[in-house]
């Protein structure tokens, strides 16, 4: 509910003020560099956390499976002052090591992925290296010469 409201408040603002958000336009996903937020685990290998229990601020239903977050430096240490920008204050936390998530988790995501992202791909047009599909139809249109 939390995470709908605030998603409302940034398309109202967006609708009001047009010109700050031109400035916005910054995507991070699951596998690039800065990406901060929720992990889904399932079958990949036993993440390594920087703390051994879950760090838990408000009451945690236990039939509850915990979750796995990457956050950026200093909102572990701080996580009472954070958890709301996760929506996880009511969840049992762990927070994955940067080295597991770039060496472990990052590839694995990414050989898992590469097959959607290569079709989105050529649904647009663009070859797998993400240039323009020569026109190959005998009329000439871009092809290399």
């Amino acid at each position: 509910m939390k995470l709908f409201l605030i998603a409302a408040a940034v398309a109202v603002a967006t609708l009001t003020t047009p010109a700050l958000a031109a400035d916005v336009g910054v995507s991070v996903s699951i596998g690039q560099p800065g990406f901060y937020g929720r992990l889904d685990i399932g079958d990949y290998p036993q993440p390594q956390v920087i703390y051994r229990q879950p760090m838990v601020i408000e009451r945690v239903p236990m039939d509850r499976p915990p979750i796995y977050l990457r956050v950026p430096p200093g909102h572990a240490k701080h996580w009472s002052k954070n958890c709301h920008k996760y929506n996880a204050c009511g969840e049992r936390v762990y927070f994955v090591k940067d080295g597991w998530y770039n060496r472990e988790y990052v590839p694995r995501y990414q050989e898992q992925h590469r097959d959607r992202r290569d079709d989105r791909r050529d649904e647009r047009g663009d070859d797998h290296r993400g240039k323009q599909k020569n026109d190959h139809q005998g009329n000439g249109k871009g092809r290399d010469r």
